[in-house]
């Protein structure tokens, strides 16, 4: 029989490497993603379960309303990893935006970047609408309030003079009611194909379009967050040619008081696995360290940063940390 003095032992050691062993295992932690039908939802759940597998990191994905509403969760720690569009992350640390409340979120940090989101718009064929223009006076589903279609499509729609009622919902809604006549068009802005897009692709005679070259330029000089984007031909079966537009990069953030160590691990595990996300969607082959200078503004999280000078990527100035 064991002892009273090595059971007491035993009990210390067993005690001593539980303890060693929760110290080394990453908390868990909540990726904030956005609707149904959109890339965020398909991309954040890819994102969560590659960092739960490659990185020892339990990571679960969250549905919510898109960029903005990430934004607000982080900086209230409700989760702690989010995706947003750099226009979104601009109106934040500006606070300059309606959503804002005039409160500037200095507490945000980038991570890794993600992939282009172009703006497009897709109606049914029978309704006669192929442009742009047209959508005045229309009814037009922009998906959810809090997402960048959602925040960016009313304030284009005021800066080129168009009378648009916009409505707002999930994006699998938004496709709904498209199909059902409800809307006139579904406006959207997401890493391509986007998921509810390539159904209504598969399942109606629908039409793709853009703003005109023109429009573009008016947005672009109103909204210089906007960058030149362009829809390649065939990305829907009903899109015959290449559509330029506007677009937004997305970027991956996390709090400032996020440790050092686990923002490099999410980072270094996210840009050395991007066969992995680009297998779950054809947006995450956009998902490159290279890509970190499309960041100009929003500074880096220290971790991050760690990781694009071992890999000697340049960032811009104005990202670094303080």
């Amino acid at each position: 029989m064991m002892s009273g003095f090595r059971r007491g032992l035993w009990a210390v050691a067993i005690a001593f490497a539980a303890t060693t062993s929760a110290l080394a295992q990453p908390a868990p932690i909540t990726l904030g993603t956005a609707s149904l039908g959109g890339t965020y939802f398909v991309y954040g759940g890819a994102l969560a379960d590659l960092l739960s597998e490659r990185a020892g990191i339990k990571v679960t994905a969250r549905q919510t309303q898109g960029p903005n509403q990430n934004v607000i969760l982080i900086d209230d720690k409700k989760i702690e990893l989010g995706m947003t569009t750099m226009g979104v992350a601009l109106q934040a640390v500006q606070g300059s935006a309606a959503w804002t409340k005039g409160k500037k979120y200095d507490s945000i940090r980038a991570l890794f970047p993600m992939y282009d989101t172009p703006m497009q718009c897709v109606s049914l064929k029978k309704s006669g609408i192929t442009s742009f223009r047209q959508l005045d006076g229309k009814t037009v589903g922009a998906g959810p309030k809090a997402g960048t279609a959602g925040t960016y499509y009313p304030l284009i729609f005021d800066a080129l003079g168009m009378k648009t009622m916009v409505r707002f919902g999930q994006s699998e809604e938004m496709g709904n009611q498209l199909g059902d006549g409800i809307l006139d068009a579904f406006c959207f802005g997401a890493g391509t194909p986007v998921p509810i897009f390539s159904q209504l692709d598969g399942e109606k005679e629908v039409v793709f379009y853009t703003p005109s070259d023109d429009d573009i330029a008016t947005i672009r000089a109103k909204f210089p967050e906007f960058t030149a984007a362009r829809i390649p031909k065939g990305t829907y079966r009903q899109q015959p040619a290449e559509q330029k537009t506007i677009g937004l990069y997305n970027f991956a953030i996390a709090s400032k008081d996020m440790s050092d160590d686990l923002a490099y691990a999410i980072t270094k595990t996210v840009l050395e696995n991007n066969a992995r996300l680009a297998k779950a969607h054809p947006a995450g082959k956009e998902t490159l360290a290279a890509n970190a200078s499309r960041n100009t503004f929003l500074p880096f999280h220290p971790g991050a940063v760690r990781y694009y000078k071992e890999k000697g990527i340049k960032l811009d100035p104005a990202t670094l940390p303080k």
